[in-house]
Formats: structure tokens, sequence, C-alpha cells
């Protein structure tokens, strides 16, 4: 048993999981943001081209009373497909992935792979070296050995 709780802990203080953690908080937090960005900002707009069309309360009534909104099914209990409710929730989703998609794309650019650096050029030969010798005494006009 102690050795299994000693596990779990190396696990649960691993840096990855720490990060894991960080990024349910953070993502949830966003989460919330875009929820809000829909809801208040895209949707009405999308409603007043509709002619206030609100479409988080569109359902498609299973009941046969002829409920025409959300709450109103709600309150009666019915059957109901919240199709308005849905087409909100794609739409926070594609926000959320674009955005996603373009923090990937920025810290791509950030963590690319640096420039690999030139190799060294060989060191010379023993007869190039001796080649060199014998040019540099022909250059200075000294007798080679």
């Amino acid at each position: 048993m102690a050795g299994l709780l000693q596990e779990f802990r190396e696990f649960a203080v691993k840096g990855n999981v720490m990060d894991l953690a960080v990024g349910v908080i953070i993502g949830g937090a966003f989460g919330k943001i875009v929820t809000s960005l829909v809801n208040d900002i895209i949707m009405p707009p999308l409603g007043a081209m509709t002619k206030g069309m609100d479409f988080t309360q569109k359902i498609i009534d299973l009941s046969g009373h002829n409920y025409q909104t959300l709450d109103e099914a709600k309150k009666a209990g019915v059957a109901y497909i919240g199709y308005g409710s849905f087409f909100t929730n794609i739409i926070d989703f594609l926000i959320i992935a674009i955005v996603v998609f373009l923090m990937v794309q920025a810290v791509n650019r950030v963590r690319r792979a640096p420039e690999p650096v030139p190799a060294a050029p060989p060191a010379p030969t023993r007869e190039e070296e001796l080649l060199t010798e014998i040019r540099d005494a022909l250059v200075a006009g000294r007798p080679t050995a």
C-alpha cells in the first residue's frame, strides 16, 4: 500500500500533471468568456438580422402541443429538441477551435527549431599541412628542407 501511495505522489507532482491542471482551470474560464462572446455579442446581431429571432429559444416540440419557445416547453415539462441551443453551442465550439488553432500556431512559431549550426570543417590531413608549409616557405623565399 505504501508503494502505491508513493507512486501516486510521484505521478501527482510531475510537471505534466500540474500543467494539465492549470490548463483545465484556464480552459474552464476561457469557456465562460467564449460563451459570453457568443451569447452577448454574436447572437444578438444575428438575431437582429433574422428579425429578432432568439436562437436559444428555438425548439421542435415533440409533444404535439405546439410550444414555441424553450421556456414554454420546459415549464410544461414536455419533450422537445432544443436545436437553437445546439446551434449556439456549435458556434461556441467553432470559436474555441479557431482560438486554440491560432494559439497552437503562435506557439509553434516560437518553438521552431533553431537553425542548425554548420559543422566545423574537418581538420587538414598531414599531407595538406605539409603542402601548406611548402607553399608558405616558397612565398617567404626560403628553401624547403
